[in-house]
């Protein structure tokens, strides 16, 4: 009987882990002027010595929510985004898609949602990353996605860390 127990309390804990409240998630603004928000980031971005890093989704997309989740839950994670980039989320959903600002950025709704762009101080695109390869099973992979906030990161592109 112990044994029963046991692997029902295992098996719903598991799926709490990979389910999401999807009608509380509400991280992206589908009444936003994206494009001065995105000037606005880039701004700041520009004072504070970071890049900018936009992730693109919407309150309907399941990843995205497992991937703010995942971040903003592990403190180390966390600090790691907020040092590096300032970040702005871009709605895609049917109420704005966007379409004008995605154009300008090589259309990075090809891979999917969520989606990043990191762009630099002047608000040039620097890289697009799909979510597939930061995660693992139903969540994302900590040792993937640290690796792509440092690679991007301001530090990582400056020429000085790169003398001989």
């Amino acid at each position: 009987m112990k044994r029963i127990i046991v692997v029902t309390l295992i098996s719903y804990s598991s799926a709490m882990v990979y389910s999401q409240d999807m009608t509380k998630f509400r991280l992206y603004n589908p009444g936003d002027n994206a494009e001065k928000q995105i000037e606005a980031a880039v701004e700041k971005a520009k004072d504070s010595g970071k890049h900018v890093m936009l992730q693109i989704g919407g309150n309907w997309c399941v990843w995205c929510a497992r991937f703010n989740d995942f971040v903003t839950n592990d403190k180390s994670l966390d600090s790691l985004l907020n040092a590096n980039y300032v970040v702005y989320h871009l709605n895609y959903s049917k109420e704005n898609k966007n379409l004008d600002i995605l154009k300008k950025y090589s259309f990075p709704q090809r891979f999917g949602f969520p989606v990043f762009l990191v762009l630099n101080e002047k608000g040039q695109l620097l890289h697009t990353q799909t979510s597939w390869y930061l995660e693992a099973g139903k969540g994302y992979d900590k040792e993937k996605v640290t690796a792509f906030f440092n690679d991007w990161g301001k530090k990582a592109l400056d020429p000085a860390q790169y003398n001989d």
